[in-house]
């Protein structure tokens, strides 16, 4: 560890939790899937074959107008290399973002544990 990190900070870099923005929508699966696609230079057509999906179907993803299923979430960690957990977390992340802000909850009471 650099010395100044402490100065500047008072800790380590390492124990300074990251902070997300709570206003930033997360990303949609299919923006990850579009840079590993330009990262490997596969074009859509034949990762949509490899994924044994339709053209249509895969460009709904990446255009993050249909979501990860559990289907698609092994297929892709499959074809990656890194499990269905990833595209799965992705995907539920992106979802609770946007019902968070789209749900009316507002006549449901709350229960105290």
């Amino acid at each position: 560890m650099m010395n100044f990190e402490k100065e500047l900070t008072g800790k380590p870099v390492a124990d300074i939790p990251a902070k997300a923005d709570p206003n930033r929508c997360p990303s949609h699966p299919g923006e990850l899937i579009a840079d590993l696609l330009e990262d490997a230079g596969k074009s859509k057509m034949t990762v949509a074959e490899m994924l044994g999906i339709s053209r249509q179907q895969f460009h709904s993803i990446l255009a993050g107008r249909k979501p990860v299923t559990p289907d698609m979430a092994a297929r892709l960690g499959k074809l990656f290399g890194n499990g269905p957990g990833l595209w799965l977390r992705m995907q539920a992340n992106f979802d609770a973002w946007h019902a968070a802000r789209e749900v009316d909850v507002s006549a449901i009471p709350y229960i105290a544990a």
